[in-house]
């Protein structure tokens, strides 16, 4: 038994596809198979039910794959206890963000990063929550910025920072003329929101206390994106919430229809997550603070402010 039969074995279950685990993995996809099925012969059990599309492994094999998940872990750690005798950042990092957060954060984030550390490497996608919480059980992400509490015993948090909600309001809406709003104001409100699946949608409707959503007659609207919700309010009427780094965006025409809420303000709670079995802490250590770096100081402060849950 070999670790590389053992990240292969992992890859098939990650990717369900024996050519994607391939492509991952930079090798044939003759040469996967061939040291999968080797592995199987030496172990007698089938790791996987080939008949299936997407492949999925066989009860046995499932049992094997998780322990193979924590054998790869811990055979990492060599490399870690090795890096972190140096002095420089180096190594891969895998980061996940959630598109409510990316847009506004993750510019200036990377730009110091690049400068920082030559040596590392980092690889971003934009995920919505659901799919950030399977990348790092499956390992294909390090780690993951986005919203929380997650209540989940398998992910570690690390709160930075609480965004503050605000209302973006049509200039047609009653409630342009007041100063501030308060979240009984928007039940009869007209509210432009995220997809399924994302987490700021549920948070909108926590706040809301409502599950309706825009009531223009004739018209569902399916968006993943902020700047979409603030065009629908600015052509369309109605009203949205953006979370409190998405103002750097708007123009001063644009800003003269937010409104802030009463206090308590609600906010979202934004955390690094991670993996229990987590290593790379150099790495994750350096992404923390270039983060905070430019992560405004009202907003690393948790008083007077109400989490709103996902």
């Amino acid at each position: 038994m070999t670790l590389v039969q053992l990240e292969y074995i992992v890859a098939v279950d990650t990717y369900r596809s024996f050519v994607g685990a391939a492509e991952k993995c930079f090798v044939t996809q003759p040469t996967l198979s061939m040291q999968v099925q080797k592995l199987e012969e030496m172990l007698n059990v089938k790791i996987f039910d080939r008949s299936k599309q997407p492949v999925i492994p066989t009860e046995i094999g499932a049992q094997i794959i998780e322990q193979a998940r924590v054998v790869l872990q811990e055979s990492h750690k060599i490399r870690e206890i090795i890096n972190s005798q140096q002095q420089d950042v180096v190594g891969e990092l895998k980061v996940g963000i959630i598109p409510t957060v990316a847009p506004y954060l993750l510019p200036q984030v990377i730009a110091a990063m690049m400068e920082k550390y030559p040596g590392l490497k980092l690889l971003i996608w934009e995920y919505t929550t659901e799919d950030i919480i399977h990348h790092l059980k499956t390992g294909v992400l390090d780690c993951g910025l986005l919203a929380t509490p997650l209540a989940d015993e398998a992910i570690l948090e690390d709160p930075l920072y609480y965004e503050n909600f605000v209302t973006y309001i049509s200039k047609n809406s009653k409630l342009f003329k007041k100063k501030a709003i308060e979240a009984e104001d928007l039940e009869s409100e007209n509210i432009w929101l995220l997809n399924e699946g994302h987490c700021m949608r549920s948070q909108v409707l926590n706040i809301c206390r409502s599950t309706k959503e825009n009531r223009l007659q004739g018209l569902t609207y399916n968006t993943g994106s902020v700047e979409t919700l603030i065009r629908m309010v600015d052509m369309n009427n109605g009203a949205t919430l953006l979370p409190e780094l998405a103002l750097t965006e708007l123009t001063n025409k644009q800003l003269t229809k937010v409104r802030s809420f009463k206090s308590p303000e609600p906010v979202r709670e934004i955390s690094l997550a991670t993996h229990k079995n987590f290593i790379k802490k150099r790495m994750l250590n350096a992404f923390k603070e270039e983060i905070l770096a430019v992560i405004p100081k009202s907003m690393k402060q948790k008083k007077k402010k109400d989490v709103i849950g996902l």
